[in-house]
């Protein structure tokens, strides 16, 4: 069995709602999160595209401005151009609309045609989202305008952005700690596969809703290719089995490398990788024994702290 397609996340949700109702005729205008200050209910970059009806997808504050965004959103659409509104506590307007967690927030809204966003723009991040590409946007607030950023280039801009591609987790093992990693994995927005060859580990319902590929895990690396935004965890304690996605892993751009076992387990690990030729920075990367020291004593809790290390390795990347 091979994996199956992930789910949408937020951003791939909004670019297939913007192809859709583009195609159905619709007028449509993007909204942005450019600036935040304090207890900001939503980060740098969330989005919510409305169209000519008022219908919307996604979100800039969930829900506290949402209201006067998408009026702005008709308004832009009927005048194009783009302009950047500001919602925080010591405005009176911010109570209005309901901003009361001691917060600001910018926003850009613009039209979704040349003079704001150019329609162009989701085609080209849908594009580099399937083949595995961050693409960053820059936005000029004096014109309303947001071009594409190619790498290299360092004009003057009001607003950079990077969008990264959707976020994976490729599980080495169909174990115990996978069965929890998983799920808890998906709920933080990472689509997970999982790959293991021994079909005792994958029979049965153990994996219900998530599909366990049986090739080997080197064969599974090599056709998911892990990029920028991709994390692999290894947990089988089988050199066969961890060793050869290790090497693909640290063959890849991998945000966040880790290996199940313990600290005697591990140094054995990174002497046959360095006798395979990696060198200490190379090995640097992998986070062995994989997880942080909350005291871990269970499945669950294991699972817990991997995810807690991955999401922490995500945040901190430049």
């Amino acid at each position: 069995m091979t994996a199956c397609s992930p789910p949408a996340d937020e951003l791939g949700l909004l670019l297939d709602r913007a192809r859709t109702w583009a195609a159905d005729g619709h007028r449509l205008a993007l909204a942005t999160v450019v600036r935040t200050w304090g207890s900001a209910p939503r980060r740098v970059g969330s989005l919510l595209l409305v169209r000519d009806d008022g219908l919307f997808e996604g979100s800039v504050s969930g829900g506290c401005v949402e209201g006067a965004v998408i009026a702005a959103a008709q308004h832009r659409i009927a005048g194009g151009g783009g302009e950047v509104l500001t919602f925080g506590v010591a405005n009176e307007t911010a109570w209005d609309v309901g901003l009361a967690c001691g917060g600001e927030i910018a926003i850009l809204v613009q039209a979704v045609d040349e003079s704001g966003f150019p329609p162009d723009l989701f085609a080209r991040m849908a594009e580099a989202r399937a083949a595995g590409q961050a693409v960053t946007l820059a936005a000029d607030f004096a014109t309303g305008r947001t071009v594409e950023r190619k790498a290299g280039e360092s004009d003057a801009a009001d607003f950079v952005h990077r969008f990264d591609p959707p976020r994976r987790l490729l599980l080495v093992g169909a174990v115990h700690i996978a069965q929890a990693l998983a799920p808890l994995a998906a709920m933080l927005g990472f689509s997970p596969f999982i790959v293991d060859p021994r079909g005792a580990f994958a029979a049965g319902p153990r994996f219900a809703g998530f599909a366990v590929d049986d090739r080997w895990p080197d064969e599974a690396l090599d056709d998911w290719k892990p990029d920028s935004a991709t994390a692999v965890v290894t947990l089988t304690h089988d050199p066969k089995l961890d060793d050869v996605a290790l090497v693909r892993a640290l063959q890849s751009p991998a945000f966040y490398i880790a290996s199940l076992g313990s600290r005697k387990t591990h140094a054995a690990r990174l002497e046959r990788l360095a006798a395979l030729g990696f060198g200490a920075d190379d090995l640097s990367r992998i986070h062995g024994p994989a997880g942080l020291d909350i005291g871990a004593a269970n499945p669950a809790e294991i699972a817990l702290s991997v995810a807690a290390q991955m999401v922490a390795a995500w945040r901190k990347r430049p």
